[in-house]
Order: C-alpha cells, then sequence, then structure tokens
C-alpha cells in the first residue's frame, strides 16, 4: 500500500468515527484527491462528492466561486480556494472538504506564482483553513505532493488540529 492509500484509508476511519462526510474540490489534481479516497472499500459511507472544476468557468458554475474572484486574485489564490470549499459543502451537504488550485507546469507559472505553487483550503463545519505551498518536481510530482497535503490536512482537520503543512 503506497503512502497516498494509506492516508485515505487513515481519513476513512477518522471520518468514520466521526460520522461525517466529505467533499472535494479540485483543479490542478484533476480528482487525484477523490481517485485516492475511493480507493478505500467503503469510502461511500464517508466520501459524498468530487467536483473537478479545472475551468475558471465551471468553479462558478458548480461551486459558485463569484467570477470577479479570477480577474483580482486569479484562480490560483486564497479566495478561490475558500469559496471551492464553500461552495462543495453548499452542495453536496458533507461537513469536511478540502480544495485545491495550482500550477502544476511544465507551463503556466509567473514571478507570483511560479510553477508549483499550489493553494490549499481545508473546511470544517464554518471553520476555513487556507495554505498556500511551493512544491518542486514535475507536474506529476507537484500533482501527488498535492494530494498527499491534502489528505494529510483533512487528518489534522478531523482530529480537531489545524492543518500547519498541509
Amino acid at each position: 500500500m503506497d503512502d497516498i492509500t494509506r492516508l485515505a484509508a487513515t481519513l476513512g476511519l477518522r471520518l468514520q468515527a466521526l460520522k461525517v462526510q466529505v467533499t472535494t474540490a479540485e483543479s490542478c489534481t484533476g480528482g487525484g484527491i477523490a481517485e485516492a479516497i475511493t480507493r478505500i472499500p467503503g469510502s461511500s459511507a464517508w466520501f459524498e462528492a468530487g467536483y473537478v472544476t479545472y475551468s475558471n468557468t465551471q468553479k462558478t458554475r458548480q461551486l459558485s466561486v463569484p467570477v470577479g474572484l479570477f480577474s483580482t486574485v486569479g484562480a490560483v489564490s486564497r479566495e478561490v480556494v475558500e469559496a471551492m470549499v464553500q461552495g462543495a459543502q453548499h452542495t453536496s451537504g458533507a461537513q469536511f472538504a478540502v480544495a485545491v488550485s495550482g500550477v502544476a507546469g511544465p507551463d503556466g507559472g509567473s514571478a507570483e506564482k511560479p510553477v508549483g505553487t499550489v493553494w490549499l483550503c481545508w473546511g470544517a463545519g464554518e471553520q476555513l483553513i487556507s495554505r498556500r505551498r511551493q512544491f518542486a518536481g514535475d507536474r506529476d510530482e507537484v500533482r501527488r505532493q498535492t494530494v498527499k497535503a491534502a489528505l494529510e490536512g483533512l487528518i489534522q482537520l478531523a482530529a480537531g488540529e489545524i492543518p500547519e503543512q498541509g
């Protein structure tokens, strides 16, 4: 069992103990977090829904991200991932959520948001915790590190901790 599958299994145990469900709102990972979660037998008891909103249009359409955020702060921002979490929670009814938006590469980076820049947000009820991370490596490595960080943060949140590194 690889580390991501182990993390997803640990998350499942924590969420089942709390009798709550989780939802995911993903951009740069393209559904990788939801895929990791659904590797776990019985995940339907604690995984409600996954939203892959790669385009800004779909972030607005599916998750109610205010369209004005994209021109003011960009898709890779605290404000957008926080809106993604809130939209995913509202639409799915899940108590816990994670959202990610980033620049996986190899193109698309800028001086302000270089390749490997990822914003993550975790939500538990009304509580939102957002972190900006800078991951190294190629596209696959950035995406893998993002999935791992998202799961680690959810595990911390389910344990009543604040995701620090996630």
